[in-house]
C-alpha cells in the first residue's frame, strides 16, 4: 500500500457523538477538513494569508462512502493524497482509518478550487506547486 502524503491522528470526542454513541455523519466532514488545513499549514500555506491575498480556498464538490462507525474515544488516522483534476480544480482523496484494526471508516473525495476576489477560479502559485502534473 502506498504511503500518503500526509496523515494526521485524531480522537473522537464525547459530544462528537449521536444518541447511539457513533460519531454523527456530518463530524467527519469537520475531521476532513481540520486534516486539509493541517497539511496546507505543514506545507506553509495560510488560508488567512491566501485571503489577504484576495484568494479563496473553496470546496465544490464532496463524495463521501461511509463504511464503519467511529464511537467515543476512538482513535483514528486520517490520511490525505492530492491530484490534478484540471487546470482549476484539484482532489484531496481522504481516508479516515480506525487505529485499533487499521479498518476503513470513511473514503473521501473533495475537490477544490481558488476563487479570486472578483470571483474568477484562480489558484495561487503555492497551491499550483503541491499539485502533481
Amino acid at each position: 500500500m502506498k504511503e500518503p502524503l500526509f496523515s494526521l491522528e485524531m480522537k473522537v470526542r464525547d459530544y462528537e457523538c449521536d444518541m447511539q454513541g457513533r460519531v454523527n455523519n456530518a463530524v467527519y466532514q469537520n475531521y476532513l477538513e481540520h486534516t486539509r488545513h493541517e497539511f496546507l499549514l505543514s506545507r506553509q500555506i495560510s488560508f488567512a494569508a491566501l485571503t489577504l491575498q484576495g484568494i479563496n480556498l473553496v470546496v465544490i464538490r464532496a463524495e463521501l462512502d461511509y463504511k464503519l462507525p467511529l464511537s467515543s474515544g476512538d482513535t483514528f488516522m486520517v490520511d490525505l493524497d492530492l491530484e490534478r483534476i484540471s487546470p482549476l480544480r484539484f482532489a484531496f482523496s481522504q481516508v479516515i482509518r480506525r487505529s485499533k484494526d487499521q479498518k476503513i471508516v470513511l473514503i473521501a473525495k473533495i475537490i477544490a478550487t481558488g476563487v479570486n476576489d472578483r470571483g474568477r477560479p484562480e489558484l495561487p502559485p503555492e497551491v499550483l506547486a503541491l499539485l502533481p502534473i
